[in-house]
């Protein structure tokens, strides 16, 4: 992925074969674009938007426009332990909503065994949340390597995800 566009296009594949009951755990440093494959992911939902990262209000819910699956959209970058992901109760809706959890390694793997963990990372050396090419290309054009993991029976009989 070389652009926030690249980013997006990916979300909206993913929403593609989402479906209600899907956990998404995202990994990746500050920077590296969760909110940004979020974006994508709601647009190919057909939920409410805008999709904005939810730092500060820690979990938002994105209605369906469509008939189809709502979008939670969680970030746990301020919280301190799984025992904190669980008090936002995102297990109540998590059979009838596609959740998503920015920042959820170490975190949100508890809500379901069957989940996808999506990493993301700035490729190339040195890179980082504020790094630079030698070219000077901004932090959001710099390339990233992306790498999706099933767990579960769920990801196991996803054939879209198999490369």
């Amino acid at each position: 992925m070389t652009s926030p566009d690249d980013m997006r296009a990916l979300g909206r594949r993913l929403a593609a074969v989402l479906r209600p009951g899907d956990l998404l755990v995202l990994n990746g440093a500050l920077g590296t674009g969760k909110t940004t494959l979020v974006q994508g992911i709601g647009a190919g939902l057909g939920v409410r938007g805008p999709v904005t990262s939810p730092t500060f209000v820690i979990a938002r819910v994105h209605p369906s426009l469509t008939d189809g699956p709502a979008l939670v959209h969680a970030d746990a970058y301020r919280l301190a332990s799984p025992a904190e992901v669980d008090d936002l109760d995102l297990d109540a809706s998590l059979e009838t909503s596609v959740t998503v959890v920015e920042w959820g390694g170490g975190m949100a793997e508890g809500l379901a065994a069957d989940r996808l963990e999506v990493s993301i990372a700035l490729a190339g050396p040195g890179a980082g949340p504020v790094a630079r090419s030698e070219g000077g290309a901004e932090p959001d054009q710099e390339p990233r390597t992306i790498r999706l993991e099933g767990h579960g029976a769920r990801w196991d009989a996803a054939p879209a995800l198999k490369a």
